[in-house]
């Protein structure tokens, strides 16, 4: 297989997403992208390390996709060989009644990670341009000034919110956050193939709900919300990436692949220098060390 390029996969101004694949495997069997996938995230794992240490830069990773695009268990899969100290997941659900009394990017600014980790947002900042844009209706709990009804929210409203998410993130990057944002891509059979599979498979059984019916009917929708929130948002600061997504061990690891191409890109990531100072005594402190294991009383 021919090695993957992030900029193949990057959106721009003019990216129409139906006209995008929905599968690829790379000429791999599931066996073959499962094993490159586990040897890439180690690498991504001991870049994390170096992240840490060098404590300049935070990474924030925005997954979005339809109903049953596969973005639990890929975040699962992909930061797997991460430490745990060094990577910060958030499912953003439907707002509580403390995140409503605050704008609508309030609770996922809190929730941005800290210089030296990477922080996952699984549902980000755009289900305020996307499934509110599909219903409308949600947007009249946030008690907007001069927003009284649904027909208040013209386009000048959806084109200010894409302008205060473009702001949003300029800031975050002009302050030492790398961004990813991933579309999850599938297809609307796949769709249908992962439903079934919830009713089929008594374990998935919890997964379902007849409101995921009702929100497929709006797939149209969805799509074309999709596609004018990638087309409006995506930069070289803060770059949206549409993952084939049919088939989840190549798009796990393809989304790893770009990570990992574009973050080994920031050669400045290095473990920081001990001291002059600390260096010129590094041998008084082994046999320090050292001292203390002789002198030791045996039990």
């Amino acid at each position: 297989m021919d090695k993957i390029k992030a900029k193949d996969y990057r959106a721009h101004a003019h990216t129409e997403i139906g006209a995008l694949p929905t599968y690829e495997d790379f000429g791999l069997s599931e066996k073959a992208l499962k094993k490159k996938l586990e040897h890439l995230r180690k690498r991504l794992g001991k870049f994390q390390d170096k992240l840490y240490a060098h404590d300049k830069y935070a990474v924030l990773v925005c997954i979005q996709g339809m109903d049953t695009a596969g973005k639990d268990s890929l975040i699962r899969e992909v930061f797997k060989d991460f430490n745990a100290r060094g990577v910060v997941v958030h499912s953003f659900k439907v707002p509580t009644d403390l995140e409503r009394s605050h704008d609508y990017l309030w609770r996922h600014y809190i929730a941005l990670p800290e210089r030296g980790k990477f922080g996952v947002f699984n549902r980000t900042h755009y289900e305020n341009v996307l499934v509110t844009r599909v219903h409308p209706e949600y947007i009249l709990g946030e008690c907007l000034p001069g927003i009284h009804e649904v027909s208040d929210m013209d386009q000048a409203f959806w084109d200010k919110r894409f302008a205060q998410i473009n702001a949003f993130e300029k800031s975050l990057a002009e302050n030492g956050t790398i961004i990813f944002k991933f579309f999850l891509n599938i297809s609307k059979e796949e769709q249908r193939q992962r439903l079934l599979r919830r009713l089929d498979k008594r374990e998935k059984n919890w997964k379902f709900s007849p409101g995921d019916l009702k929100e497929r009917e709006l797939w149209d929708q969805y799509q074309a919300c999709y596609q004018e929130a990638i087309q409006k948002t995506t930069f070289v600061h803060a770059p949206w990436y549409v993952i084939p997504s049919d088939s989840k061990p190549a798009a796990r690891y393809l989304l790893t692949s770009i990570l990992y191409e574009q973050l080994t890109r920031y050669t400045d990531v290095q473990e920081p220098e001990l001291s002059d100072e600390i260096k010129a005594h590094l041998h008084e402190y082994r046999a320090q060390l050292q001292a203390e294991r002789d002198t030791t009383p045996k039990s």
